[in-house]
This record gives structure tokens, C-alpha cells and sequence, in this order.
């Protein structure tokens, strides 16, 4: 069959997937063999591919393709999360566009809406994800919403709140008044920003004297109920008991005195908002203040703000400074640098809100998350994170759990009239435990909110086996613990560490031995890509245009574990380009002529490949085992396009019109099968199509089914000589090239040296360099340009006319150079301090520069002696 000049990988790519699918090579069900399994970090059943996904699961698909051919049993796991704040969001806007408002429908009309726009929307980003050829088992894919997995979540409510981890409180929370609902601490995204500190006067009562304090949010001086000063500033002893006004509004209010007062901030004074500050709200308990909320769930402000009612808050904050100057107020405004919290999921500036909400008690559950993170049962790559993964174990704050949302679980609690409560799953075993308990179930009602999207997520490795209903089911013996978890860290805590939590709370077991945290894909100008700032290409034209395999290799080439991305164009060009070398080998390889025989001349090049091989497949398992995939990748790149393509295929293709020996076509096809077996994981669609096209296979004999080589023992004779005839031919080249000699033009070389060291590379060399002569000599070669390999003097003799002051200057250049290096390594081995003070192999290190320096200045006196 006749090869096409170029690669097609859209054509490729379809077929090939089409394939692996309908022999369900992805497919996993529990048999003998070693299990390694993945669990996809369900993206947001609103998103679409974007570059970070296509970092995240090719990295994901890399290890499982690489387990597969390690013959163990590969299950990926796939799914979407419901996201709650941002479906709810989508299907809002929707709604709005159809001129629907969804105050105007009930919870079931509007969950009828939502399921609607799932099942419409909500499986794109996965079909996206076979694009870019990611073999997850699709059979299993799994929803966060799914029957099973909602009743999972239910159920580990009651049973926490049982055990006495869950609680309902009013507390001071983080409230998103655009999305409407409480966040937790983790979803608030702190940004540096300049505020500006106003600095308004409060009149005593009675009196004609004032009280100033700066504040950054003028309009929730409406919500004052105190000003506090420190009891040991002096400024201030005599207003201490005292009331005074919120201006404007002329609300009496005391003045208090707490040592939590930074005397040395704005005034020195601070007004006291309990509703709307959560140390203010502190505060006002150990004051038995009251607490006025001025505010409405979406940030506007109410009735209790007595004016500016229905306002939005920035536009009454504006507002109220305008009125405060024109009052007479405000004192003076100055700008501030302080740190703002906004919602990680629609940006809003986050309004601290006092609420009655669901929390979950995290101090007791997540001890044995950080036990097993310290003690390295769970490893995180890089390590680097596991400081800050300790810091915040060390400090975990209440998980609020509680959303105010409808689209997500329901929280299984029931009230009735008198607003008592019990928690159960069904309105059949509420009231059963209202009676249990002796109490009315009259007027019972569920409560409206929904439980935070990551209470239901954390579930994931333990749910998708439904290991929760069935916590002794084949699916989650045999699957569980998972091994490798990829995912970004800023979702360390988010959902990493809740996970570990119920992995041990339900299993008591870990829910992955290793987390590998990728790094966060920017631009050049090291911005975050994002579709606001319009820097984020869209993978799929990407894919169009360069192929799946070249979107993969461009994204792994520089993505070390835990280091962003610096994203460039150039590196999906550099990927399509190494899909453009393969196929150019293919095709030279499939285009030669052979003649049967073995052509021992060749033989040193088949072994010193050989020899390559077996070191590449140690180095790039040495990788793997370190979580060092890009490394791995760059290894493998270097060593096919270096070793294999400039070198071993140089070594061995025949002439032109010739035609090469059996045995070392053979052997170069088996050579170029190992290298595609080793980049399979990595570009899976060139790999299976150049394996089909290299020989005749039996059917089902698919290099994604393939096994791995395992390393022999690599001959570091051949290895070492071949690699020094490498640097021979270099260096050979490097004087043609400095000298304009032409490669045809034959050059003579000579060494001080043994040339049977070469050995069975002899030939290659004098083929390689273009040599006439190759030989030993003991006695002065004139006019030559010399080199050094190893120890070894080596004199290129050109049949041109040299310019013998150019290359004297040249010469005597380069010993000034050398001997201006041996004095400074000299002088530091001269320092008794450093040698007696430096490691063992450092000072080593440096005696080692001195003798190469000396041996360098000795070659290059000699050559100069030598021009005539």
C-alpha cells in the first residue's frame, strides 16, 4: 500500500478511535490482574475544553495508556459535576433570555428547566475529551446528580449529622449576591486592590464634639450599633460610655472599648457593624450589641438601612459619600491597599453576611487527611505543596455546606410550624421522627437549600464505584484505592483534601496514593487564560488544525509537575512538526530497497542504538516513577529525533540506489516499533497508525495493547565508543564548517591517539566525516585545525589554503581564554578555606576544570606551534 506524502490526522484520528471503541480497549471490569485506575476530576457539566483541561487529561490519558501497556488493568473513570452555582447561573440566564424570571417559577418547574439544559448541554465537554483521545471507560461515566449518587450524598448528611459532624448555626458567612448564597472560606479569592479609606465624624450626643474613623465601606455605616476604641488609648478615655450618632440617620449608638482595636490603624477608632463584619460581629457578642443587617440577599440595601433603600451597595456607597460631604461628615479620604474577597465562581465582591446556615465540624474528621499526607501514605507531586497542604489542615475552618440555590442535593432536613427541625431522608421519615421525638409535624416543610457542590464531589473515588451504597461491591474492592489523582492546586483543598477526608471517614482508606498537581496554562505576558481576556485558544481548532497528537506533545513538552505553563503557538507547531518526522521516517524506512543478507559493517550501529535504547527505556521509567512526565517527554523527543533520525538512521541508510541488508532492516524496524511502544501513551494516534503501517498485523495486534519493553542490560563498550565517533563526526563538521569547506570534499585526520579505539565504528566515522585519511601519527601535522575529545588530541588536515595569521590569532585567543580560567580555578583551590570548608565532590569538581584547562592550553600551544 502506497504511503501518502503527508500525515492526515483528522482522517487518522477518526478511524483510530472508532477502533479502540469498538474493541473496547478502554473498557474495565475486575479480573486478576493488577488494577490501575483513575478518577477524572469531573469538570463543570457547563464547561467546554479549554487548555488547562487538555493539560489535566492528557497528562491523566498519558498514565493510563502507559498502565494499559504495562499489562495491568486500566479503568479512567469519567464524569461531569453538577455545579451548582454555575449551572444554576446558565439555566438562569437562559430563562431570563426566554423572558422567564425565576422567582416566577416554582423549584419543580425550574429543576425541569435545568435537567432540560443538561441533557442538551451537558455532555459536550466529554465528547470533547475523545477528540483530543483520551481513553476513559465511557461505560462508567458518572453525574453528580445521578440517582445513585444523589441518594449517596443524602446519606452521608444524615449519617454525619447523626454522628454530630454536621450542625446548624448563625453564623457570619461569606454571602455572593450575585449568585445569592453562602460560599466557604476556599471559594473566596483574595485580591490585592486600592480602596479608599473615608474618614466620617460621629457627633457625641449632647455635645458639640466629634468622634472620627475611617472605614473603607461607607454605606454599612447605616448598620453601626458601636464605636470601639482600645481602653489604653489615651485619645479616647474620656469617650468611653459615652453615645454617640450614625450620621445621617441619627441612630444613638455607645461607645465601647476592646483591646481588639489597632490603635495605630485610621483613627484609631472603629465603628462596629456586627452584621456585616465578621470581627465586628465577634465583637458585638461580647457586647450583647444588636445586629442590624442593612441588606438584601442580592446587595441591595432594605428597610433597616432607613435610606438608600433598594439601592445597589456600590451605587449607595457612592451615594452615601456624596451625603456625608454634603453634611458636613466626611473629614477627609485617602487611598488604601488592603486585600478584597471575591466569589471564585462569579467574581462578585463577597458581602460577610450574618446567616443561619449548615456547616460541617472539620476539626476531628480531617485529622487522619493530614496524618496520611505527613506520613507520606498519600504523596503529593511536587512535594513543595505539602507545607502549604499542613498549614491549611492545621487551621481548617467549619465547611459551610449550605447553598441557597435549587439546583443541587436538597438538604434532608424538615421543619415544622414552630420551625423545629429533624433530618431525614423522605417527608415519610420526617414525620416518623417528629412523632419518635413528640413533637407536631404540622405544617412540614424541606428546607430550600442545597449542599455545596464539593459536598457532593468529595464522594467521587468511593461513589463512582458505588462504594457508598454497597461499601463491599467488587467494583470498589477491586478499584479502590485509586492510584494517581491529576488535578490543579488550587483545588488542593477545594476537593483534594475533602476527598482524603471521606476516603477515611467512610473507608477508612486512603482515596489515592499519589496527587500529581499540574501547573496553571498562561500566556506569554504570564496572565491565567481566560475567555474575558480573549488569550485562550479554542483546543478544538488546535486539534483541527494540528492534529490531536500535536496538541498533546506541545502541552506535556514544558509542564513539569506544580510549574505553570507559558504557553506559546510554537509549541503545538513543535508537536505537529516531531508528527511530520515520524511520518518522513516511515516513509524513508518503507522506501528502501533491501537485499537479503547481513552487512556486518553496520553492526557497530545497530549495537550502539541498541545500547541507547535500553538506557532511554531505564531513564524514562526512572521519570515515570518520579511523576516527571514532561521530562519523560522531552527524553523521548531528544532521543528519537537525535538518536534514532540523525544518527542511527545516517549510520546505517544505504546510498542512493542502493539497497540496505535484511538483518538491518529488520532490526530498524523493530528499532523504530520500540521507540512508537514508548511514545504511544503520549501521541496514541500517529503511533497506531505507523505501527499498522510498518508491518502486516493480525487482527487485534494494536499498539495500545502493546507491551512495554522492559530494559536488558545496555553494552556501555559499543555505547561509549559510539558515542565518542559522534563527537568525532561533530567536530570534523564544526572545521569544515568554520573553514567553508564543502561536506564532499574529503579531509584527512589524525591523533596523537589510537584510532583502533574507534574499532567496529572505524568505517562509520570515515563514511560519516568524509575522511581520506584517518590515522595515528607521531610526529608534527603543520597547518591543521586541532580539537580535543576527551584527552585525546585530534589534527584536521584541509587540501586548502589556510590563512595562517587568522588562524594563529584565533588560536592564540582562545589560550588567553583558557589561561584567564585555569588562574581563577586556580586561585580558588589556592583558598585553604574553600578546600578545606567545600564538599568532597565540589572541590573535585574543580580540580577536574583545572587538568581539562591545562590540557586544553597544551592542545592549543602545540596547534599553534604546529601553523607554519
Amino acid at each position: 500500500m502506497e504511503i501518502s506524502k503527508t500525515y492526515n490526522p483528522a482522517e487518522i484520528e477518526k478511524k483510530w478511535y472508532a477502533h479502540w471503541l469498538d474493541k473496547r480497549y478502554f473498557h474495565s471490569t475486575p479480573d486478576e490482574r493488577e488494577p490501575f485506575t483513575i478518577v477524572i476530576p469531573p469538570p463543570n457539566v457547563t464547561g467546554v475544553l479549554h487548555m488547562g483541561h487538555v493539560l489535566n487529561n492528557t497528562i491523566q490519558d498519558v498514565l493510563i495508556r502507559r498502565a494499559r501497556m504495562q499489562g495491568k488493568n486500566a479503568c479512567w473513570v469519567p464524569g461531569t459535576d453538577h455545579a451548582s452555582i454555575a449551572t444554576e447561573a446558565k439555566v438562569v440566564k437562559m430563562l431570563r433570555e426566554q423572558g422567564i424570571k425565576k422567582s416566577s417559577l416554582s423549584r419543580e418547574d425550574f429543576l425541569k428547566h435545568a435537567w432540560e439544559w443538561k441533557e442538551k448541554y451537558g455532555g459536550i465537554i466529554l465528547q470533547q475529551l475523545k477528540e483530543l483521545g483520551c481513553s476513559c471507560d465511557w461505560d462508567r461515566t458518572r453525574f453528580t446528580m445521578d440517582d445513585l449518587y444523589y441518594d449517596d450524598v443524602i446519606d452521608t448528611f444524615i449519617d454525619l449529622y447523626n454522628k454530630g459532624y454536621i450542625y446548624r448555626g448563625l453564623r457570619m458567612v461569606n454571602w455572593d449576591p450575585e449568585a445569592r448564597t453562602a460560599l466557604s472560606n476556599e471559594e473566596v479569592i483574595y485580591q490585592d486592590v486600592t480602596s479608599r479609606l473615608h474618614y466620617v465624624k460621629y457627633q457625641v450626643k449632647g455635645d458639640n464634639v466629634y468622634l472620627t474613623v475611617a472605614t473603607t465601606r461607607p454605606e454599612t455605616i447605616l448598620g453601626d450599633t458601636a464605636i470601639c476604641v482600645h481602653p489604653d488609648d489615651e485619645r479616647y478615655k474620656d469617650f468611653i460610655g459615652k453615645t454617640v450618632l450614625v450620621p445621617l440617620i441619627k441612630r444613638e449608638i455607645p461607645v465601647i472599648a476592646d483591646t481588639y482595636v489597632d490603635m495605630t490603624f485610621g483613627t484609631g477608632a472603629l465603628k462596629i457593624t456586627p452584621a456585616h463584619d465578621p470581627n465586628d460581629y465577634e465583637i458585638g457578642l461580647r457586647y450583647n450589641l444588636p445586629v442590624i443587617d442593612i441588606m438584601n440577599d442580592d446587595g441591595t440595601l432594605n428597610e433597616k438601612a432607613e435610606i438608600l433603600i433598594g439601592e445597589d451597595r456600590m451605587a449607595a456607597r457612592k451615594k452615601m459619600v456624596a451625603m456625608l460631604e454634603e453634611e458636613g461628615y466626611l473629614v477627609k479620604i485617602e487611598d488604601l491597599k488592603n486585600s478584597v474577597g471575591f466569589s471564585e465562581r462569579t467574581n462578585a465582591m463577597i458581602e460577610p453576611r450574618l446567616s443561619m446556615q449548615w456547616f460541617i465540624a472539620m476539626k476531628e474528621i480531617s485529622k487522619p487527611a493530614l496524618e496520611h499526607v505527613l506520613n507520606g501514605d498519600i504523596q503529593l507531586h511536587p512535594d513543595k505543596f505539602i507545607n502549604t497542604y499542613r498549614h491549611w489542615m492545621e487551621n481548617v475552618k467549619d465547611w459551610c455546606i449550605s447553598r441557597q440555590l435549587w439546583w443541587g442535593q436538597r438538604i434532608p432536613a424538615w421543619y415544622n410550624a414552630q420551625g423545629e427541625f429533624v433530618v431525614a431522608k423522605t417527608e415519610a421519615d420526617a414525620i416518623a421522627a417528629f412523632a419518635a421525638k413528640g413533637i407536631s409535624a404540622e405544617g412540614l416543610y424541606q428546607d430550600e437549600d442545597v449542599l455545596d457542590t464539593w459536598a457532593s464531589s468529595w464522594l467521587w473515588p468511593i461513589s463512582v464505584f458505588n462504594g457508598m451504597e454497597n461499601p463491599k461491591n467488587a467494583d470498589i474492592s477491586y478499584y479502590y484505592p485509586t492510584q494517581v489523582l491529576v488535578t490543579a492546586p488550587e483545588i488542593l483543598f477545594f476537593w483534594v483534601a475533602r476527598m482524603i477526608i471521606a476516603g477515611y471517614a467512610y473507608r477508612n482508606e486512603k482515596p489515592f496514593s499519589d496527587v500529581y498537581l499540574t501547573g496553571i496554562v498562561r500566556d506569554k505576558q504570564r496572565r491565567k487564560m481566560s475567555k474575558s481576556l480573549g488569550n485562550s485558544p479554542d483546543p478544538l481548532d488546535l486539534i483541527a488544525q494540528y492534529g490531536a497528537d500535536a496538541i498533546r506533545m506541545g502541552i506535556l513538552l514544558c509542564s513539569p509537575a506544580g510549574n505553570d505553563i507559558i504557553y506559546d503557538d510554537k509549541l503545538i507547531e513543535q508537536g505537529r512538526n516531531f508528527n511530520n518526522k515520524l511520518w518522513n521516517v516511515l516513509r524513508l524506512i518503507k522506501g528502501w530497497q533491501i537485499e537479503e543478507g547481513h552487512d556486518t559493517e553496520r553492526a557497530a550501529a545497530i549495537d550502539w542504538f541498541d545500547a541507547k535504547l535500553q538506557n532511554t527505556i531505564v531513564t524514562i521509567n526512572q521519570h515515570f516513577d518520579s511523576f516527571r512526565i514532561s521530562d519523560a517527554l522531552m527524553h523521548l523527543y531528544n532521543f528519537i529525533w537525535d538518536d534514532f533520525c540523525s544518527w542511527y538512521l545516517e549510520f546505517i541508510k544505504p546510498e542512493f540506489g542502493k539497497a540496505i541488508d535484511r538483518n538491518t532492516y529488520e532490526r530498524t524496524i523493530t528499532f523504530f516499533e520500540q521507540c512508537l511502544i514508548l511514545l504511544h501513551p503520549y501521541m496514541p494516534f500517529i503511533t497506531e497508525e505507523i505501527w499498522h503501517q510498518l508491518r502486516d498485523r493480525q487482527a487485534g495486534a494494536d499498539i495500545i495493547i502493546t507491551q512495554i519493553p522492559t530494559p536488558k542490560q545496555a553494552n556501555t563498550e559499543i555505547l561509549q565508543i559510539g558515542e565518542t565517533a559522534k563527537e568525532l563526526i561533530t567536530k570534523v563538521r564544526d572545521v569544515r564548517a568554520k573553514n567553508n569547506v564543502s561536506p564532499k570534499i574529503s579531509v584527512d585526520v589524525f591523533t596523537d591517539g589510537s584510532v583502533e579505539a574507534f574499532g567496529v565504528f572505524t568505517s562509520i566515522v570515515i563514511k560519516m566525516a568524509n575522511l581520506g585519511t584517518f590515522a595515528h601519527t607521531d610526529s608534527e601535522v603543520t597547518n591543521t585545525s586541532a580539537f580535543l575529545i576527551g584527552k585525546q588530541q585530534f589534527f584536521a588536515k584541509m587540501h586548502i589554503d589556510i590563512d595562517v595569521d587568522a588562524e594563529r590569532k584565533k588560536l592564540q585567543e582562545q589560550i588567553d581564554y583558557q589561561k584567564g580560567f585555569l588562574l581563577s580555578v586556580e586561585k580558588k583551590l589556592s583558598n585553604e578555606k574553600f578546600v578545606s570548608g567545600a564538599p568532597a565532590q565540589v572541590v573535585d569538581v574543580e580540580r577536574k576544570k583545572k587538568a581539562d584547562a591545562e590540557d586544553k592550553i597544551r592542545m592549543l600551544e602545540q596547534s599553534l606551534a604546529n601553523l607554519r
